[in-house]
């Protein structure tokens, strides 16, 4: 405790007030902060990091290392503590400027990541990286490794791996990479058998069954999956998405009508928000949409947090009255007929949905904070607003995360970064565990 928690903040504040020493009213205002805190409503990230909503009492009693606001809760009380006992040389005018520098200091999207990490280190699963012949892929894969999250299982032929691996300055990870293909397995016959039961009366003979296992990777790399010779699948990083998940449909029930989802977690300035559906769906009635709610609400529980959902439209509670807006508008009844266990509320705006100030024009919304499931009309309106997020707002996206799968399965976007790709990886982790 005293490592993690204490000492850090303590020192902060101290150094930022010059202290000439570090007295006991100091330490006890730093244990007293602590202990407030963690009476307070923990933040979502905390919950990401440990993979359920935590709240005060007999489990959790202090805050956690990963609460985003230890750094701007526990030094301001240090340093006043430090001011009014005299020991401070340089005084903090401005209390509420050094409490916003505070909070400037640590980016809260890289908190919320490192608690999806550490999660993945706790679950140790072995990850399929389909695209082997794409150094970004590879890159990741070794980092996956190399941070202790489990093993790294990459499709590829062995040369090529080593040479693109030499290329990137990384030879030394040769040899802590394990490569998989057609023509090392054991398993091949097994998954040719798999498939052809999947797919004879899809117009698929036994030539396009080899074929599609032994030569594409991303089949390939479902086939293990299924097979349980790998916990996770990551791919879509070389392809379009569309293409991978037709592949994917191969092997696993994939489709709207399996009930599959592609959920996309946004993280921005402190803040996730799942957007739904932005992989598989592309015209969804009410009865898709309700489907669509619980899939992100599954996701958000699996990610730690309670699930807020709101379905998005130009119109809030009826008006203005438009036929597109329609079934925005009956969706929610869909769930109130199911009698589903988490918050839902719609149709409204997105600023309704995210911003409280918005929401308090509406005091009979089911909703008892922003939400944090957001399901959009359209897979090209889901698509269109994740993007401008990532592109105009700087957010982290993770996903689409494949829902309403039997296993799980990461679809990266062809522009991936090497860090997408491993927070895919971890996000798969999580899911496996």
């Amino acid at each position: 405790m005293n490592n993690v928690l204490g000492f850090p903040y303590l020192f902060r504040g101290a150094l930022d007030i010059h202290a000439r020493a570090i007295n006991d009213e100091m330490k006890i205002a730093c244990a007293e902060a602590l202990a407030a805190l963690a009476r307070e409503d923990v933040p979502d990230e905390v919950a990401v990091a440990y993979g359920r909503k935590l709240a005060f009492g007999r489990d959790y009693i202090i805050p956690t290392p990963f609460d985003p606001r230890l750094i701007h809760r526990i030094p301001p009380a240090v340093a006043q503590a430090g001011m009014k006992t005299g020991v401070a040389r340089r005084p903090i005018i401005d209390m509420d400027a050094y409490t916003q520098i505070l909070k400037g200091r640590m980016d809260p999207t890289a908190g919320i990541l490192r608690g999806i990490h550490a999660r993945a280190r706790a679950a140790q699963a072995d990850i399929i990286f389909a695209e082997g012949d794409d150094p970004r892929v590879l890159r990741a894969a070794v980092q996956y490794q190399r941070s202790g999250m489990g093993r790294a299982l990459v499709i590829g032929r062995e040369n090529d791996v080593r040479d693109k691996l030499t290329a990137e300055g990384m030879a030394d990870a040769v040899p802590e990479i394990t490569v998989y293909n057609a023509a090392n397995t054991e398993h091949l016959d097994d998954y040719k058998a798999f498939l052809y039961d999947r797919l004879q009366r899809k117009g698929f003979d036994r030539a396009d069954i080899h074929r599609l296992a032994a030569r594409d990777r991303h089949v390939f790399g479902a086939l293990m999956l299924a097979h349980g010779h790998g916990d996770g699948l990551v791919t879509g990083a070389t392809r379009k998405s569309a293409h991978v998940l037709e592949l994917i449909n191969h092997v696993f029930d994939a489709s709207p009508a399996s009930g599959a989802v592609g959920v996309s977690a946004v993280l921005n300035k402190g803040r996730i928000v799942l957007i739904a559906d932005t992989l598989v769906h592309e015209w969804p009635d009410e009865e898709d949409l309700a489907n669509i709610a619980t899939r992100g609400a599954e996701i958000a529980r699996d990610l730690g947090l309670e699930p807020r959902v709101a379905f998005l439209s130009f119109s809030t509670f009826g008006y203005p009255i438009s036929e597109r807006a329609e079934k925005m508008h009956r969706a929610p009844r869909v769930l109130d007929a199911r009698g589903v266990d988490f918050e839902y509320e719609g149709e409204m705006t997105v600023d309704v949905a995210l911003n409280p100030r918005a929401m308090e024009q509406y005091p009979f919304s089911r909703l008892t904070g922003p939400a944090n499931v957001l399901v959009v009309p359209a897979r090209h309106s889901a698509s269109i607003s994740v993007k401008l997020m990532q592109e105009m707002a700087g957010a982290t996206v993770i996903g689409p995360i494949l829902a309403g799968v039997d296993k799980p399965i990461q679809i990266c976007s062809t522009v991936s970064t090497v860090n997408d790709i491993l927070n895919m990886a971890a996000i798969a982790a999580c899911k496996a565990n």
